[in-house]
């Protein structure tokens, strides 16, 4: 299908086609049922020379393309890439089949799919509301009884694992390969797996999932390890290896973009890997894109799409002849 454009937007474009920073994108087309080696390989070979727009589409559930649909409506476009969560609040968790259909229907439109999970601690309810449950503190003893197998609270962990497996085989079912990013800003303190370097801390939660998740056979998910760009450092101590991990990705939020020495952090521990930017609440600007063109992807969080931005710097970020949109996405 043609992507609609209005006459604004196309103005914009224009103007910016004038200064020889636009490309368009071309139809969209559905993607096909495919491996998760595939998408794999294309951000591989897009490495240094593109990057996949993306937005996140948070709570609630029953809404799981309400941010995008406002990058649409700004831009014309759809993203190349649509985030969104297996949530935390009941409410929600009770209509984790409407962000599945969603996820399939991206795909269908010619969107990549990438999902995170805000998991509620084991230590509180199946269901919970972020403070206190998803971001809350337990102690190192409580952590160490979630990642040892036989204990109360790793079977509480396992149980709340099953729960979503079910809905992420319906995505393998489809043919739908997930950029999967549990565990994220592992680096942080606000969640209950963070902060936790060392092969006992957050690196065995993170492989520990991926060991069951495989032995449920969900071959469809492109593991995504996180850290925020914390001035700290150090981000490496709690990375699983390369072995649990197919694209290394940063969120930043101590700074609207990442400084060129959080660039070559993250390099250094990705090796070859794909990197990515998870969460960002300013859109790139040229000099981003330019200087720093290993990302394959960057996402930018629900709200602080408009908040944090004008319309025209998520225009002039859509625009950018490195930035791929729907339809511009294609293995």
């Amino acid at each position: 299908m043609r992507i609609p454009r209005p006459a604004w937007a196309v103005g914009a474009a224009l103007a910016l086609l004038g200064a020889g920073m636009v490309h368009t994108a071309s139809d969209a087309e559905a993607f096909a049922a495919t491996s998760k080696s595939t998408v794999l390989n294309y951000l591989r070979s897009i490495t240094g020379t593109s990057i996949v727009s993306g937005q996140h589409n948070k709570e609630p559930a029953t809404s799981p393309r309400q941010y995008s649909q406002q990058a649409q409506s700004v831009t014309g476009q759809w993203p190349g890439l649509w985030g969104g969560d297996m949530m935390f609040r009941s409410a929600d968790i009770g209509n984790r089949q409407s962000v599945i259909n969603e996820a399939k229907a991206q795909w269908a439109a010619g969107s990549l799919v990438a999902l995170t999970w805000h998991a509620c601690s084991p230590t509180v309810g199946a269901s919970c509301e972020f403070e206190g449950g998803v971001k809350t503190q337990i102690s190192n003893a409580q952590f160490l009884e979630i990642v040892t197998g036989g204990t109360n609270l790793n079977n509480v962990w396992r149980s709340r694992m099953a729960a979503v497996v079910p809905y992420l085989r319906q995505l393998r079912d489809a043919g739908i390969p997930v950029l999967w990013r549990p565990f994220h800003e592992m680096n942080e303190s606000w969640n209950w797996w963070g902060n936790r370097p060392g092969v006992n801390g957050g690196a065995k939660i993170f492989q520990q999932m991926k060991d069951y998740f495989d032995s449920q056979g969900l071959t469809n998910l492109i593991w995504v390890w996180n850290v925020q760009d914390n001035p700290a450092g150090g981000w490496s101590s709690y990375y699983p290896g390369s072995n649990y991990v197919d694209v290394v990705s940063l969120d930043v939020w101590y700074k609207n973009h990442p400084s060129s020495s959080d660039y070559s952090q993250i390099q250094s521990i990705a090796g070859g890997t794909p990197i990515a930017i998870a969460e960002m609440g300013k859109v790139p600007n040229g000099t981003l894109l330019t200087s720093q063109p290993r990302w394959t992807y960057f996402m930018v969080w629900s709200e602080q799409l408009r908040g944090n931005n004008s319309n025209a710097e998520i225009q002039a970020a859509y625009f950018h002849p490195r930035v791929l949109n729907r339809g511009e996405v294609r293995f």
